[in-house]
């Protein structure tokens, strides 16, 4: 293997480790329920990602480094899975509450005394 592609194969490694630490800082994020900042680092790694497969076209590793490539991949394919099902986990528990906040809202309307609202029967399936 040339000297050239070595160094290119520990850049694309590096690279490779940079966006899996990403993952992980994302789901911390995540956790500490800090969504914009969570958005903002998913967008900004998309040229990352988008290096690392160019690199990944052009460059003939051997079967070593092929593994090590893949095994982090691998590691980041989870890690981002997980944050997935987390921000799914977060919307549907946001959701829930809208709905019991929107519902409060709706008995509130229908039993206000003070408002001309003619009838109290609401519908509290939407």
């Amino acid at each position: 293997m040339k000297m050239q592609d070595e160094k290119q194969y520990e850049q694309l490694l590096l690279q490779y480790k940079q966006l899996r630490n990403g993952s992980e800082d994302i789901s911390g994020m995540i956790d500490r329920e800090d969504y914009d900042s969570a958005i903002t680092m998913i967008q900004s790694r998309e040229q990352l990602f988008l290096s690392c497969k160019c690199m990944m076209n052009y460059l003939e590793l051997t079967p070593v480094q092929k593994k090590e490539i893949d095994r982090i991949i691998d590691e980041i394919r989870e890690l981002e899975l997980k944050n997935i099902k987390k921000l799914e986990k977060g919307m549907d528990a946001v959701q829930s509450e809208l709905k019991k906040s929107q519902q409060t809202q709706k008995f509130q309307q229908a039993y206000d005394t003070d408002s001309d609202t003619s009838g109290s029967i609401i519908n509290v399936s939407e």
